[in-house]
């Protein structure tokens, strides 16, 4: 059989759902934690303001580096829910990826209460086992 026949094969079984990818998750060393560093939980802020991205026990390495205890931040804004663990986090309005292993963004946001909240993402942008998520505060932007 040709190459590209097998590869159009391979494809067919994966999309009908008899072959399955498995995601293997990177796992989280004990007590890491994620924490926003500022803004402080409570906080009044000015639109745009900084928040600072804080990590413990782990190290921070950008997407696409595969380094045992390393991850990069990825920031909630006003989401109620954590995303599925076990697939990559998706890049929304509401998800900012900061794959090049940024430890601070400038935010705007309208006027009005906000919820921010971290999750550190392995090389794949796949939560660690255990995930590694901040507490989530709330600030308002005056």
């Amino acid at each position: 059989m040709k190459r590209p026949f097998l590869l159009s094969v391979a494809a067919l079984l994966v999309l009908s759902g008899l072959v399955t990818a498995q995601i293997v998750r990177m796992k989280a060393p004990e007590g890491a934690r994620a924490y926003v560093i500022s803004p402080k939980n409570g906080d009044t802020v000015s639109s745009p303001f900084v928040v600072q991205f804080g990590l413990k026990g782990m190290g921070v390495a950008p997407a696409g580096v595969n380094q045992p205890n390393t991850g990069h931040h990825h920031l909630l804004i006003d989401l109620a829910e954590m995303p599925d663990p076990s697939l990559p986090m998706p890049a929304t309005d509401n998800l900012k990826h900061f794959g090049g292993g940024q430890t601070e963004t400038e935010l705007t946001l309208p006027a009005g209460t906000h919820t921010l909240q971290l999750v550190l993402g392995d090389y794949l942008h796949i939560p660690h086992d255990a995930p590694i998520v901040s507490e989530r505060i709330t600030i308002t932007v005056k």
